[in-house]
């Protein structure tokens, strides 16, 4: 036996056990930066999620990643999967490895500013949405809470510290994530991104909430 029919084996048997276990998901594969839910679900197949294959220990806060127990021979990493334990995606797929997902409890889209060139005098130099150009929209994604907030500049004693977040999801091949990239999200908070990592697993983006 090669690797990879112990692969297909592997993944032959997580099926059986979300028959047991799982319930019923669809499995979707985004196609398009700007409308990655709109294609039909290439697949319709009992999934588990645990953070542990005895499941005897429960999720924690700002623990986003879980193992994945479904039928993995069809799935690719960046796939989405939606149903009664919620959605999430594919962050890897690692030889003779428990398939690793994230959790997504919020819908993002991945904005960039685009400024007028020219010389001299010139309207507003600001970002406004009329010059926000959408690189990523309607993704799902992971978005918690950052271990700290930042001071506000004027220090008056009823203001607060601007939150920091962390944000998880796939890559898309056509586009590269930059500092200063704007993020909305469903709740309508925006974003500014401090620093992005494009990691084997997907995007890992640091940023702080956009005063509106």
């Amino acid at each position: 036996m090669n690797g990879i029919q112990l692969q297909r084996r592997l993944y032959k048997q997580y099926g059986r056990l979300a028959g047991r276990v799982g319930l019923p998901h669809s499995f979707t594969r985004p196609v398009d930066p700007l409308h990655p839910m709109q294609p039909a679900p290439y697949a319709q197949q009992p999934a588990s999620f645990n953070q542990e294959f005895r499941y005897a220990r429960p999720n924690k806060y700002a623990t986003p990643t879980w193992n994945g127990v479904f039928d993995g021979t069809p799935c690719k990493v960046g796939d989405y999967i939606t149903g009664p334990s919620g959605t999430f995606f594919i962050a890897a797929m690692q030889q003779a490895l428990p398939i690793l997902v994230v959790d997504c409890n919020r819908t993002i889209s991945i904005l960039r500013e685009t400024r007028a060139d020219g010389f001299g005098q010139l309207p507003y130099g600001g970002d406004t949405p009329d010059i926000e150009q959408p690189l990523m929209a309607g993704w799902p994604a992971s978005v918690l809470q950052g271990p700290k907030g930042e001071k506000n500049e004027t220090g008056l004693p009823g203001d607060v510290r601007t939150p920091w977040w962390a944000i998880l999801l796939p890559a898309w091949p056509t586009v590269t994530i930059r500092t200063s990239d704007i993020i909305a999200d469903d709740l309508g908070r925006r974003y500014i991104v401090s620093s992005a990592e494009l990691t084997d697993l997907g995007w890992r983006l640091t940023a702080t909430q956009k005063q509106v």
